[in-house]
């Protein structure tokens, strides 16, 4: 069953570029990047359905007369956000929003509708101290973060937040032999690489209580970027084999957080 999967993925990240996204192909870039983020359509009503959640942040850089220069939290947005909800919709049984994403804040009521939430950059993440708040809250009881695109020294500004959200939590390094790389896919090696500094991509976990047999509450893919994959699907941006592996992590993680 998997291996027949497998094959159709290949041809999926292809016809994602076919399921709607030719329109955003075509618009035009601005300068700032991540801008699109914020001048994204209001959040779509909650009706049940897998909605794809993107945080937003208070950010330390690049923020001048209140205007930003790069908006750190929108990176990938808004075709990511949309390709990796419609893989989802082809390969999985799960009821999904594929006409929408929502970008939330942490101290926003309405993360709670969202169970599963994408945080990027988190190298300029300087969360308030309600933002700080909302993460635990939306942790503990029972939300999953997916933390991307970072990586070197943001890694420091990244443990430092993590101390105010979780004082008490550790940052647990993960292998391949964790379910979560084998919830959908078997994930056989996590020999991935940043794309930009050819680093080798670390994976981390937060776990309830510190135990790796328990929850696990946000996966951490430091020295890589998934969603840069997912966003560049149907240009060739990228070799199709390394795409489909990005696409893989992504449904891991999509179904071993709905699973636990």
């Amino acid at each position: 069953m998997r291996r027949w999967v497998r094959r159709w993925v290949g041809i999926l990240v292809a016809a994602v570029g076919l399921a709607g996204s030719v329109t955003l192909i075509g618009a035009q870039w601005r300068r700032v990047n991540g801008e699109e983020a914020l001048y994204a359509p209001p959040n779509p009503r909650y009706d049940g359905r897998f909605t794809y959640a993107r945080i937003k942040f208070t950010q330390n850089c690049c923020v001048y007369g209140g205007r930003y220069r790069d908006v750190k939290w929108g990176h990938d947005y808004p075709r990511a956000d949309f390709h990796l909800p419609k893989i989802l919709e082809e390969l999985t049984t799960m009821r999904v929003r594929t006409d929408g994403s929502a970008i939330v804040a942490l101290d926003d009521p309405e993360l709670f509708k969202f169970p599963f939430a994408y945080l990027c950059e988190v190298g300029y993440w300087l969360p308030s101290d309600p933002e700080v708040v909302g993460l635990r809250n939306y942790l503990l009881k029972g939300g999953f973060v997916i933390v991307d695109d970072f990586e070197r020294s943001h890694w420091y500004n990244f443990e430092e937040q993590m101390k105010r959200v979780l004082p008490a939590a550790r940052l647990i390094p993960l292998t391949a032999a964790h379910p979560i790389f084998d919830s959908f896919y078997r994930i056989e090696s996590l020999e991935y690489w940043d794309q930009n500094f050819g680093t080798q991509a670390q994976f981390y976990g937060v776990f309830e209580d510190n135990d790796p047999t328990r929850r696990m509450m946000m996966i951490v893919n430091y020295n890589f970027d998934v969603s840069e994959f997912w966003e560049h699907s149907n240009e060739g941006f990228f070799p199709v084999a390394l795409t489909n592996e990005a696409y893989k992590l992504g449904v891991n993680y999509l179904i071993y957080a709905f699973s636990r």
